[in-house]
């Protein structure tokens, strides 16, 4: 009887070992999925839906809300480099963007982006990756986009530290073709990102999303905070975040005062 009992502790025991391992691994393994998702080209598909929305636009005080809907797809070239398609394709409805103009709703221009990069990282631990980036005239109204092709390059460099995740991305987009009753494009976008990744899967983030209009010399200047919980639904993985912005600068018809975001990640770890 003595040994029959010492057998189901021990039994439980075990159980009972074996099942905090296994929580810990996947605690470890959803931690490293979530800090994946702060390197904009990671060996891993994801799918964004990114909802955000951003008022003070012209005298009417316009607003706007749209979701950009996006795929990051790595691709493997060779042993040793990586090709990282990034696409953006917002979907807009704003309102009295342009002073009273009422209701649009539809398409705005498409963002493609490609990253060659290398698979391991540098000896001091840099990730990089450049490429070309392409402005596609995919809006379905003359508010919602440029009506401009346009292209040029693209880069981002970051560094994983523990936790922490540092960075840069950034691009530069001059049109080519398009209607020539509209505006050229000369823009520079800047992104420096820093994020922190707790052991639970819980990341905070700050970043800007900042651009310079070469033709109207004037800036958009963004300061966005986030947190993030990566979760797994049914076996996927999905990240949920959310988070307030704060234009620091803007034209004189942009957005003025605080917006917001929120997120739902897709990812498809390999």
């Amino acid at each position: 009887m003595r040994f029959s009992w010492l057998h189901r502790v021990g039994t439980i025991a075990l159980a009972f070992t074996a099942g905090f391992c296994s929580l810990a691994v996947a605690q470890e393994a959803s931690e490293d999925l979530a800090k994946k998702i702060s390197n904009p080209i990671a060996s891993l598909i994801s799918v964004p839906f990114q909802f955000n929305y951003d008022s003070g636009y012209g005298p009417n005080d316009g607003y706007k809300a749209f979701v950009n809907i996006q795929a990051v797809i790595p691709v493997s070239l060779n042993d040793n480099w990586n090709v990282i398609s990034r696409t953006i394709l917002p979907v807009v409805w704003q309102h009295d963007i342009a002073g009273p103009s009422g209701d649009q709703f539809g398409l705005s221009d498409l963002n493609q982006s490609f990253f060659f990069s290398p698979k391991k990282p540098t000896e001091n631990g840099i990730i990089w990756g450049v490429g070309p980036v392409f402005l596609i005239p995919t809006a379905t109204d003359d508010l919602l986009g440029g009506k401009k092709w346009g292209a040029g390059p693209t880069a981002v460099a970051l560094k994983q530290i523990g936790p922490w995740t540092v960075g840069i991305l950034a691009n530069h987009i001059w049109s080519f073709a398009g209607d020539s009753d509209r505006a050229d494009i000369n823009s520079t976008f800047l992104q420096p990102f820093l994020s922190y990744t707790t052991k639970d899967a819980w990341t905070f983030g700050i970043n800007t999303e900042s651009s310079y209009n070469w033709t109207a010399h004037q800036w958009s200047v963004p300061i966005n905070l986030t947190v993030a919980k990566l979760v797994v639904i049914d076996k996927q993985p999905i990240s949920l975040g959310a988070g307030l912005r704060y234009w620091a600068a803007s034209p004189d018809s942009g957005p003025d005062g605080l917006g917001f975001r929120a997120s739902l990640t897709l990812l498809f770890p390999k």
